[in-house]
């Protein structure tokens, strides 16, 4: 089975903040409302992983690794 979870981290290695859903478009709905929400924090990393049969594959990462200071 698929789903679909959505990490934000307000520092490197830090609390998380998780969420869970069924289908991609609802996690995306997530990933971009906590880009906007939470993104302009200096440390802040949000991540968009699929999870299938309990493996996470990363999607989309915000900011890009390449971004990240």
């Amino acid at each position: 089975m698929t789903g679909y979870r959505v990490v934000l981290r307000f520092e490197k290695d830090g609390p998380a903040v998780t969420g869970w859903w069924d289908t991609l478009a609802a996690a995306e709905r997530t990933y971009t409302g906590w880009i906007g929400l939470y993104g302009s924090r200096p440390a802040a990393v949000i991540t968009l992983y699929e999870v299938r049969d309990g493996a996470d594959r990363v999607l989309k990462q915000w900011p890009r690794a390449a971004d990240r200071p």
